[in-house]
């Protein structure tokens, strides 16, 4: 996350984003509703730098 933080060009696109703690283990990112990463659905942890490019190809599209 300290990346998306980091990240001066896309700063200006988002609004807010929070982690929220959920049961079994979940880690769900989710950009206006929309569930761009889940580690429910895929049964595996994210990448280094999985997320923040799911998060920057997301941008680029409704940016």
């Amino acid at each position: 996350m300290a990346e998306i933080l980091a990240d001066k060009e896309i700063e200006h696109q988002i609004g807010s984003f929070s982690m929220v703690p959920s049961d079994g283990g979940r880690f769900e990112f989710s950009v206006d509703d929309d569930l761009i990463f889940s580690k429910k659905q895929l049964h595996r942890h994210a990448e280094a730098g999985e997320v923040f490019g799911l998060l920057r190809k997301k941008l680029a599209v409704t940016g």
